[in-house]
């Protein structure tokens, strides 16, 4: 696989060190290990420029994929999702829509609060596949588990490629 990937954790608490960011190295790891190429990490907190601002920057350097862990739900700072409008040329309901159905399947009912996006951000000529998965540990292992089949193909679409799905 050959896609360049960023991982970006949104939190308050991780950025302050009240706790250790654990949900961005798992992502980071499980890409890793699906042959995804992840050239930047970062910790930002819940504050929508910040978010924005490390999301665009990381788009403009040509990354494939921004996959964003945290801030999807419905407390006062959860600002992943708000952080998104003026970036995404277009959303991609259907990846969510999946990810918070894994959630649902799993018994954890409160997968339907969470507000994340996925759609593209068109910066210049090149086109970034961007991911907002929750911040848990096992959000992130289900927004992954939906993603990675799709993966390749979603790039190579975003890139226009043909539509036929590899083998």
């Amino acid at each position: 696989m050959n896609i360049t990937a960023s991982v970006i954790t949104i939190s308050d608490r991780a950025t302050n060190g009240e706790y250790e960011d654990i949900a961005g190295p798992t992502a980071k790891k499980i890409l890793e290990e699906a042959g995804v190429q992840v050239l930047e990490t970062a910790v930002v907190s819940d504050d929508v420029r910040d978010i924005s601002e490390t999301v665009q920057t990381l788009a403009y350097d040509g990354i494939d994929l921004v996959l964003t862990t945290g801030g999807t739900g419905i407390s006062p700072r959860d600002y992943t999702a708000r952080a998104m409008d003026p970036l995404l040329r277009f959303d991609i309901p259907g990846i969510m829509e999946a990810i918070r159905a894994k959630g649902i399947q799993k018994g954890i009912p409160g997968a339907m609060l969470s507000r994340g996006r996925a759609g593209v951000l068109v910066a210049g000529k090149h086109r970034t596949l961007i991911v907002n998965a929750p911040g848990s540990v096992d959000g992130v292992k289900d927004a992954l588990e939906v993603l990675l089949p799709l993966l390749e193909h979603a790039i190579d679409q975003m890139k226009g490629g043909d539509h036929s799905l590899p083998k």
